[in-house]
C-alpha cells in the first residue's frame, strides 16, 4: 500500500488509528498478510483526508424537534448537504456532528438563501416527509428584496410561468420557449429606496426558479451573484453582502401526525445575519418550542 500510494506517513498513521479496514469490516494492522485480505474480500478501504473548508458565520437555529423532524434557521452561504468544497460545513454536517447522526434534509435550500428548513431525525420517517415535499403538498413562502430600477414594483404581475432549465455543468439556469415547468406567485410589500420587498410563493422547484423569475422581469434579487444587477454580479463572494432572500415559512398537514404545522424563520432579511432567537421558536402547534442553537456555537462569519 505504500508503494502504490507514496504515502508511508499518511498510512503509517491511519493503520494505528485503525482507519484502513477490509470489505467485512475488520481493521487492517501492520501484520495483516496479503493472503487474508484476499480471503476477506480483496479491498481496502479508508477515509479521505477532507480539504480545509472556510468556517462560515452564524449558528444553525433550532426553531422546532420532536421525535420525527428537526426545523432550523439556515444562516446564509451555509449548503444543505455536502457537495464539491462544501463538506464540514453544511447544515448536515453541522446537524450530525451535534449528535442527530440519522438526520436527513427533507428539501433543500440554496447555499445563498437563509431561512427554514426540516430534517428528519428517524430514517422511518424519512420518506413521507421526503414525499411531503416532493409531491407538493407544502406551501412555502419566501422574502426577498429586489432592485427597481429596471421596472416599477407596482407594474409586477402576480404570477409568473416559465419553462427553466439548467444543464449539467453549468452555474446558472435560464428560460427558454415552451410549455411551462415553473410556477411562482408574487406580491408586493413596500417599496423604498429603490428596492422592493416581495413575498414569493413559488408552485413548483425549480433550480433557481426565484431568482431566475425575478431577474426575467427586471426585478432581480439584490445581492444575487449569478442573476443580479452588474454591480452584484461582480462583487467578490462575501459573508458582508448575503443574498436578499429568505424562506420565511413552511405551512403542510404533517404525514404522520395529521396536524397542521406552520414554522416561520426569524432570520432578518439580508443584510443582518441570523442569530439565535428568543421565545416561540416558529412552530405554531403544540409541539412548537423555544428557538436555540442546533448545534456548538460558532462565530459570526457568514
Amino acid at each position: 500500500m505504500r508503494e502504490i500510494t507514496g504515502a508511508s506517513e499518511q498510512i503509517d498513521r491511519r493503520l494505528a488509528a485503525g482507519e484502513i479496514v477490509l470489505a467485512d469490516g475488520a481493521v487492517v494492522t501492520a501484520t495483516t498478510s496479503y493472503v487474508e485480505g484476499r480471503r476477506r474480500g480483496g479491498s481496502v478501504w479508508t477515509y479521505r483526508d477532507l480539504p480545509s473548508e472556510t468556517p462560515v458565520p452564524g449558528e444553525l437555529v433550532e426553531l422546532h424537534r420532536d421525535e420525527d423532524v428537526l426545523v432550523v434557521d439556515k444562516p446564509p452561504f451555509l449548503a444543505t448537504t455536502p457537495r464539491g468544497s462544501h463538506v464540514r460545513e453544511t447544515v448536515l454536517g453541522r446537524v450530525q456532528a451535534a449528535g442527530d447522526p440519522d438526520a436527513s434534509p427533507a428539501h433543500r435550500l440554496d447555499r445563498l438563501t437563509s431561512g427554514v428548513l426540516l430534517l428528519t431525525l428517524r430514517p422511518e420517517a424519512r420518506a413521507a416527509y421526503q414525499e411531503l415535499f416532493a409531491s407538493r403538498r407544502v406551501v412555502k413562502t419566501y422574502e426577498a428584496r429586489v432592485w427597481t430600477a429596471g421596472r416599477p414594483a407596482e407594474t409586477l404581475p402576480g404570477v409568473v410561468r416559465s419553462r427553466i432549465v439548467k444543464e449539467r455543468g453549468e452555474m446558472c439556469a435560464r428560460e427558454v420557449a415552451g410549455e411551462p415547468n415553473a410556477e411562482t406567485c408574487l406580491e408586493v410589500l413596500d417599496v423604498a429606496g429603490g428596492t422592493a420587498r416581495l413575498w414569493l410563493r413559488p408552485r413548483t422547484g425549480r433550480t433557481h426558479q426565484l431568482r431566475v423569475h425575478l431577474a426575467s422581469l427586471g426585478t432581480p434579487i439584490v445581492g444575487d451573484p449569478l442573476y443580479g444587477v452588474e454591480a452584484d454580479r461582480e462583487r467578490p463572494e462575501s459573508f458582508d453582502a448575503p443574498l436578499a432572500l429568505v424562506a420565511r415559512e413552511l405551512t403542510f398537514v404533517d404525514p404522520i401526525s395529521g396536524r397542521a404545522r406552520t414554522f416561520t424563520s426569524r432570520c432578518d432579511l439580508p443584510g443582518e445575519p441570523c442569530g439565535p432567537v428568543t421565545g416561540n421558536g416558529g412552530g405554531t402547534d403544540e409541539l412548537g418550542g423555544a428557538g436555540t442553537p442546533a448545534g456548538p456555537s460558532e462565530p459570526d462569519h457568514r
